[in-house]
């Protein structure tokens, strides 16, 4: 297994889980939230993708996809565009609405797939890359793509588990 193949391994384990959580849920278990300081459904994964396609564009030296597929537009969200929901507070998480899954899921499955095509031709060296000189030691490639690989997995398992709940009521 080289680099790219351990990447593309890791990144579908979100998609898997993303999809798990969303598919087949009415907008009002995708908005659900077991309190008013919680995240909802819609907002989890509306948010790990706002995040991937971020650092993922911003490492690919690409437009981010919510705004060159207007995601943004589709969305309709009243936060500002570039929003990707780092310290909202809970107003704005459950500003994050949508009309179904299959919104959530398409832009999902977008990014997903941009974030495989990047990673595809990565080498190992190519991991060293600084991407991020913000932070003392600053951030490479690896760490990076690493760091987004947990953050969204750790998302779509509370996606996951917000599921689990709203199905046993």
């Amino acid at each position: 297994m080289n680099v790219a193949d351990i990447l593309t391994d890791g990144y579908s384990r979100i998609q898997q889980t993303v999809h798990a959580a969303v598919e087949g849920l009415v907008p009002d278990d995708l908005h659900a939230r077991l309190d008013d300081g919680t995240n909802s459904i819609a907002w989890l994964v509306w948010h790990l993708t706002r995040v991937q396609d971020d650092h993922i564009a911003d490492a690919a030296g690409t437009e981010q996809l919510w705004f060159a597929q207007d995601w943004a537009g589709r969305f309709d969200l009243p936060l500002p565009a570039d929003a990707t929901g780092y310290g909202q507070s809970g107003e704005e998480v459950a500003a994050v609405r949508v009309d179904s899954g299959d919104l959530l899921l398409g832009y999902y499955d977008s990014v997903h797939e941009h974030t495989l095509s990047f990673i595809r031709n990565l080498e190992g060296h190519a991991l060293d890359r600084v991407v991020d000189e913000a932070w003392n030691p600053p951030v490479t490639l690896g760490v990076r793509l690493v760091s987004v690989l947990s953050d969204d997995l750790q998302h779509a398992g509370q996606a996951a588990f917000l599921r689990g709940v709203l199905e046993r009521r």
